[in-house]
């Protein structure tokens, strides 16, 4: 895989700092006011053993930080911090699954393509994100359409750089603290492959068509702003909304990356409940809210759950 593409899907994925990024003045901490909530905090209690659970946003913008003052120092006191995946960790196994699970097959079986129409389309949007058509040859259409939506998230203000769960490792690891996965990349990659070809090109195209309605405009900017304020009616929307979306690629999200994995972030909690006290757990706040969420699951294992905020 080529350099430049392996740099792409890091920063896609991963979220690489600049030295710049970590210099960041919010102004939060220009005027000395109390953070605002951010997100969503959940206290989960079993056995005499606390875990608190906090909602991320993997793009951010600077206003995001610093986190309120509860997070925080439940992150301080943390023995551990339990990420999807860690940001700062070992890359390798990230490039490992997205040269088996995203990059097409050299010399393997073509399959559909898109129409002219359509590839048109792509290549306005590629030229709109300034992305060169050759670095993207390769990759295969759910790859691709995953890149379409992380660069529309940036041109909305929203930077991959800035990612939550990035920030809470980048403090995590600079105070020495334990971080561990609560899956990996080759779990989280090996799942878009339960799409066929033809499938992957319906999840492009929705992808495309939702950049040009602005469908993707406004979603990244509902998910931001429900996130910057702690909204629970407006998490709570976002999940009934997203339970209803019957398009192909909506009906995945929910079914495959969601509800599928929701068990599996549940599973490792209560592992890592059984062994430590007071530790964090921070996924993506899409897991915490609606049907079957993560603090659902772990209502029905006996815990106490308490949302904080």
């Amino acid at each position: 895989m080529r350099v430049a593409i392996q740099r792409q899907i890091i920063v896609m994925f991963w979220t690489l700092f600049s030295l710049s990024s970590l210099m960041l003045t919010p102004a939060w901490a220009a005027d000395k006011v109390q953070p605002p909530n951010h997100g969503a905090l959940f206290k989960v209690q079993q056995g005499g053993h606390t875990l608190y659970l906090f909602g991320t946003i993997h793009v951010g913008a600077a206003d995001f930080y610093p986190l309120e003052p509860r997070i925080s120092a439940a992150l301080k006191k943390a023995p551990v911090l339990a990420l999807e995946i860690d940001p700062l960790g070992d890359q390798q196994p990230l490039l490992r699954a997205v040269q088996r699970h995203g990059m097409l097959a050299r010399g393997g079986p073509a399959g559909p393509e898109l129409s002219a129409d359509w590839r048109q389309r792509l290549d306005r949007l590629l030229k709109q994100y300034n992305i060169e058509p050759e670095t993207v040859a390769a990759m295969k259409p759910w790859l691709l359409a995953s890149l379409l939506t992380v660069s529309e998230f940036s041109a909305q203000g929203y930077e991959a750089a800035l990612a939550v769960d990035a920030h809470l490792s980048r403090q995590a690891h600079g105070r020495g603290q334990k971080v561990i996965e609560l899956e990996s990349a080759e779990s989280q990659m090996a799942l878009f492959d339960q799409m066929s070809a033809a499938e992957q090109l319906v999840f492009l195209q929705e992808a495309i068509a939702g950049i040009e309605d602005k469908e993707q405009a406004n979603q990244a900017r509902e998910i931001a702003d429900a996130w910057r304020k702690a909204d629970v009616i407006a998490l709570d929307a976002l999940a009934l909304k997203a339970g209803m979306d019957d398009s192909f690629s909506g009906r995945f999200v929910q079914k495959v990356l969601l509800d599928g994995r929701n068990p599996t972030l549940a599973d490792g909690m209560a592992r890592l409940m059984a062994r430590e006290n007071n530790s964090v757990a921070a996924i993506g706040i899409l897991h915490l809210i609606g049907n079957g969420s993560v603090p659902e699951l772990l209502r029905k294992r006996g815990m106490a759950v308490e949302r904080i905020y």
